[in-house]
């Protein structure tokens, strides 16, 4: 009997996923524990192994496709089986058409009636325009939808070649390229328009007749030029849609101070006699921001559905940008790990982000963040924090600045200004102050990072 595959959940904040490629052909031989499809998440590319043995006996999304968690995307069985769901599909017009012989053009509606009638003076025939399922919805997967929006494509127009007549990705491009699927032409200017009400009104856009001038004012061309539009990737939609969840959810607050990283500089220096790849001073806030969160667990914690969150694991993830994106792989448990061993993992999870092959285990599970944007030179920025994480600690440029001595004197001292942005629902002032002290102590006296 055959099962169906669904989308699976590969991260922990996954909602719907996108088929990349599929990796075994329809009728194909499937193994269990064998790469079966390559799937786009909401952090990563992953490739989803079977998890039955059999063959690949229909596909359901097609490639370009997405699916919420939980939908079929495929259904695998014995050899030779034939799929229910096509036949089942086949069968549902048919018996609709049977049972409503004489609908389709009796039925039509007065004012579809009116316009067709009016337009071009009764020659000209209406296009035909097929829906699914006798008059419903198109039926068409997400991507095609979006697609069809953003190139000015009628999906009643397409013929679908997915399963079940369904539009894909493929169809809305040939489309938009043959201009077959084009909207259909809109009423002359200054011609009445019909309103949900009966009324007629003229068209919003119409020209004013001119005195002596009815010919139409020339359209003039676009004042931005040639206008190329981009689809966001799977990564860039998600970071997008929680970025202004965030914005618009938590009423956050921020708290600045500069850390004197004179010694940093110094046992950096040491370390560099004695490794070829010394910590960066980035490993070393993530370092002792780990140690501040063991101290101060409320900032270890996450406001989530109206309740205080607190974790035993200190997971710090840190910020890395990423073909046009923001990136945030976690370094677990790194209160327990040596400065060397944050280091060498930070360094590892970075180079897996930039060629690609980051895991979602290796983005999941963070408990803070760190976003650093020293290396471009800017010296304080106000970072947003990354829900339901109760703070993120944002960490500016290392700069000369004056600073006054112990004996009063004006010095060059080696500062970086380190903000804290805190979730007002779980942090209060006091909290987040302390726990940014805390910060700035262990790196001001750097040999406790070291050990």
């Amino acid at each position: 009997m055959a099962t169906d595959v669904l989308m699976p959940r590969l991260s922990d904040s996954m909602e719907e996923g996108t088929v990349l490629k599929w990796l075994v052909e329809q009728g194909g031989a499937v193994k269990r524990g064998e790469p079966l499809v390559e799937i786009e998440t909401d952090k990563a590319n992953m490739t989803y192994e079977a998890d039955t043995d059999g063959f690949l006996i229909e596909l359901l999304a097609q490639e370009g496709d997405t699916l919420e968690v939980g939908q079929p995307i495929a259904r695998i069985g014995a050899e030779g089986e034939a799929s229910e769901a096509p036949a089942a599909e086949a069968e549902a017009p048919a018996e609709q058409a049977e049972a409503e012989p004489d609908e389709p053009a009796a039925e039509a509606p007065e004012a579809d009636k009116a316009e067709v009638a009016s337009s071009n003076g009764g020659d000209r025939a209406p296009t035909p325009v097929t829906k699914a399922n006798g008059g419903g919805r198109v039926k068409a997967s997400p991507l095609a939808r979006r697609m069809a929006g953003e190139l000015g494509v009628e999906l009643a127009r397409i013929e679908g070649s997915g399963p079940g007549g369904r539009v894909v990705k493929a169809d809305v491009e040939a489309a938009a390229e043959s201009g077959t699927a084009a909207p259909s032409e809109p009423a002359a200017a200054g011609s009445p328009q019909p309103t949900s009400e009966g009324r007629e009104t003229s068209p919003r856009a119409a020209v004013p007749e001119r005195s002596g001038d009815s010919s139409p004012a020339p359209a003039t061309a676009g004042a931005k030029g040639d206008v190329a539009t981009h689809e966001p990737t799977r990564l860039q939609r998600t970071v997008s849609r929680r970025m202004a969840e965030a914005k618009a959810t938590v009423p956050d607050f921020s708290l600045e101070l500069d850390v004197d990283m004179t010694l940093c500089i110094e046992l950096r220096e040491r370390l560099k006699a004695q490794t070829d790849r010394a910590p960066s001073f980035n490993d070393m806030v993530v370092k002792a921001a780990a140690l501040a969160l063991r101290d101060h667990p409320r900032v270890n914690g996450a406001y989530r559905d109206g309740k205080f969150e607190a974790y035993s694991r200190v997971n710090v993830g840190f910020a890395v940008a990423a073909d046009d994106a923001l990136v945030v792989p976690v370094v677990l448990d790194a209160d327990q790990k040596s400065l060397g061993e944050i280091s060498r993992q930070a360094l590892r999870l970075i180079e897996r982000v930039r060629d690609g092959s980051i895991t979602p285990p290796e983005l999941s599970g963070g408990t803070f963040s760190v976003s650093n944007l020293g290396m471009f030179g800017i010296e304080r920025f106000t970072a947003i924090v990354n829900p339901p994480q109760a703070a993120i600690l944002a960490a500016g440029a290392l700069m000369k600045k004056p600073a006054v001595d112990d004996r009063g004197r004006v010095v060059a001292r080696d500062l970086m200004t380190l903000t804290l942005i805190c979730d007002h629902r779980i942090l209060y002032g006091a909290d987040g102050a302390q726990f940014l002290a805390r910060v700035r102590a262990l790196l001001e006296e750097p040999l406790g990072l070291a050990l």
